[in-house]
């Protein structure tokens, strides 16, 4: 089992016929992943990589019963595509775009919670359930089927983790990529909560940024409700206050956002905290006695 996407999920491309949207659809595919179509409106009706085009989502799910969304849609209009996709009943919404302005994405986030929707990003790498769906821009090489859940705020630092519990003899069951942007869908304990409750993954790799309490709340849902492993990183740990490093959420503000101060919880709170993400992997055998 695994979480978010597996090969059953029924998932379409917003804005599939662009750049960015074709050419990521078109690795998707290849890599095996369950694409029945795409969306750009006033393209219904033509072919992409292989699939059919659609005006709206609306449509894409009463035709090929789509259930998850990956958005490759210009920042001005990507609030809109997600409120969209929640509108026509898409389950798992995926937002791969970055530079969405904050007051739209605060709009967006008002309107979803009315919706049976999660929402994923934006600003984000997508999802990976390895052998069974590609979602988003990972890249599928590196990824092999196992019992180690990924979750990660950076895109880049996601491929590392996914690498070294690789390199290390254990697959993954699902990666996540969460996103760096200040207003996301889903927080780093939301995700680390889905994959503690996955009966199919035996750990988890936690990757956080300086800026924000996520890890922090992560960290305490994990004393207090976790059954399994964790190995956690803070990227960041040079970084100069009040400099925004990287995405836009990767800010310190006050002492309580320092990378220092979030592995210092962290490791309070159990997880195995490692200073670089070169030790991931070995931590992670460690962590399950293997």
């Amino acid at each position: 089992m695994a979480v978010l996407v597996h090969k059953n999920s029924n998932i379409i491309v917003q804005g599939i016929t662009g750049k960015e949207g074709g050419f990521h659809a078109g690795q998707m595919k290849e890599y095996g992943t369950n694409l029945v179509g795409g969306v750009t409106p006033g393209k219904g009706g033509q072919e992409a990589v292989g699939v059919p085009v659609f005006n709206s989502v609306k449509e894409a799910v009463e035709k090929v019963n789509a259930d998850v969304s990956v958005i490759f849609v210009p920042p001005a209009f990507a609030g809109d595509a997600i409120m969209e996709a929640a509108t026509a009943g898409i389950k798992v919404i995926i937002c791969i775009t970055e530079g969405i302005p904050v007051q739209d994405m605060v709009k967006v986030r008002s309107y979803i919670k009315d919706f049976d929707c999660r929402l994923i990003g934006p600003n984000c790498p997508g999802v990976m359930t390895p052998g069974e769906a590609k979602c988003g821009i990972m890249p599928g090489f590196i990824h092999n089927p196992g019992r180690i859940g990924i979750v990660s705020r950076s895109g880049t630092l996601t491929y590392e983790a996914v690498d070294q519990v690789t390199k290390a003899g254990m697959g993954q069951s699902t990666c996540i990529g969460i996103g760096g942007d200040p207003i996301i869908g889903t927080t780093t304990k939301e995700a680390v909560e889905l994959l503690m409750n996955d009966p199919d993954t035996d750990g988890i790799v936690m990757i956080g940024e300086i800026g924000g309490t996520m890890e922090a709340d992560a960290a305490y849902y994990i004393k207090e409700h976790g059954t399994k492993p964790v190995v956690g990183f803070i990227a960041g740990q040079t970084a100069p206050k009040g400099r925004t490093m990287g995405h836009a959420g990767a800010i310190v503000g006050g002492h309580e956002d320092t990378a220092e101060a979030k592995m210092k919880i962290m490791a309070e709170c159990g997880i195995h905290v490692v200073s670089s993400p070169a030790e991931i992997g070995k931590t992670m055998v460690a962590a399950l006695g293997k």
